[in-house]
């Protein structure tokens, strides 16, 4: 039997909703992520081509909220697509930035102005050491994950960086490759981290004006500043990847992921959610946690972003602001200077390619013959007439038992 995150709000939002307060962007999501591919999201009537089939379908619209664990795989292989403009024939290391947890609290208050806090922190100390260690202007993309495998709060950036870097000489420009296996002084990297978090955070919660929420006045800021300073911060430089396949395979795997997917919950209780999860401190054995619906509800809204909020974001020559010495370093790496033509995928293409299969997927499931064609469109469906597909949709599956 499959489970999905929906399933566990339909059945248990309610009372959650009696002792937990849901912001905007948490009931926005719950809305969605419930909704997605029901008759609420309104959709498409089809019928079959064939003349002695007939057989109708409703398919309902997606809801494509980031959140939701059912929504974004076409869009995330264009994206995937679109970034091989950017991919150079060089070697690209994974860089993660991880945050003290002694401020999760904290940031649970301030998302939006810590989450950029970090990012600005983190970017900047790379383009730094680009500049000091190779000498010229390295390309990065990030993206932000809130979560750990439990859906415990563990804030950290994903990076994916240049193995070199575009240095401007008299002479023209060239490229700098970083070492084959060292890029930074991973020690050194950490602790400016450290430094410039807490000396920034420092400076906006002594502020006047009170640049920092702390639940009026609950949280000890200065505890939290000293604890975190007298720590070893973490920043982890992975061994480089060699080829743009394995490149653009690890962006897909960190850029659209969300808190937990549907395809890891192995069962739903009365109370509870059993889920797998891989335990990073046991070498990465694969291990089931169970939870209460109420604690699995609030860490899976706990990592919902603030409305508007970028969580994947370029810098330097991935920046489109830098397309120009984008192509001077594809110049000089032996590429046509001209960026490259983004293929524009075409949903039927990409779907049998995922499927691995040459089936048609319009192709009417009842008669293997017709093609299902779009008769009419339809609005979000609420009231009797969502009693009315309902009951429309038990009839087809019934016609198609029983003929």
């Amino acid at each position: 039997m499959k489970y999905d995150v929906a399933d566990i709000f339909r059945r248990h939002i309610g009372e959650y909703k009696k002792t937990h307060r849901l912001s905007y962007e948490q009931s926005k999501a719950v809305s969605a992520i419930i909704n997605c591919r029901t008759p609420a999201m309104g959709g498409v009537l089809k019928l079959c081509s064939n003349s002695e089939c007939k057989n109708w379908e409703f398919h309902f619209k997606s809801c494509k909220n980031r959140h939701c664990p059912l929504c974004g795989a076409f869009e995330k292989a264009q994206w995937l697509e679109d970034q091989k403009k950017w991919i150079l024939p060089i070697r690209y290391y994974h860089v993660v930035f991880t945050i003290d947890h002694v401020f999760n609290t904290l940031i649970a208050f301030n998302q939006k102005r810590l989450f950029n806090l970090f990012i600005e922190i983190a970017a900047q100390l790379l383009k730094e050491f680009g500049q000091k260690y190779l000498g010229g202007e390295m390309g990065f993309t990030m993206v932000l994950h809130t979560w750990g495998q439990t859906m415990q709060e563990h804030l950290h950036l994903h990076f994916i960086v240049t193995g070199g870097a575009l240095v401007s000489a008299p002479t023209g420009y060239r490229w700098q490759a970083a070492s084959r296996k060292y890029l930074f002084p991973v020690k050194l990297l950490s602790k400016q981290l450290r430094n410039r978090f807490c000396s920034a955070l420092s400076q906006l919660w002594a502020a006047e004006r009170g640049e920092l929420e702390t639940n009026n006045g609950a949280l000890d800021v200065a505890d939290m500043l000293k604890q975190a300073t007298s720590k070893k911060w973490e920043v982890y430089i992975q061994a480089p990847l060699y080829d743009k396949e394995k490149l653009i395979e690890y962006l897909g795997r960190y850029i659209f992921r969300i808190a937990i997917s549907n395809h890891r919950i192995i069962a739903v209780g009365k109370d509870t959610v059993t889920f797998k999860y891989f335990d990073n401190r046991d070498n990465g054995k694969e291990k089931v946690m169970t939870l209460s619906a109420m604690e699995f509800i609030r860490r899976f809204l706990s990592h919902v972003l603030p409305d508007g909020f970028v969580r994947v974001r370029h810098f330097g020559l991935h920046n489109a602001s830098c397309r120009t010495k984008l192509q001077q370093a594809r110049h000089v790496l032996g590429l046509p200077f001209e960026l490259p033509a983004i293929f524009k995928l075409k949903f039927l293409d990409w779907f049998k390619q995922i499927t691995g299969s040459n089936d048609d997927p319009r192709i009417c499931k009842f008669c293997g013959k017709g093609v299902m064609l779009p008769i009419r469109e339809f609005p979000p469906v609420r009231g009797l007439r969502l009693k009315l597909i309902s009951w429309l949709e038990v009839f087809s599956s019934w016609k198609h038992a029983f003929a």
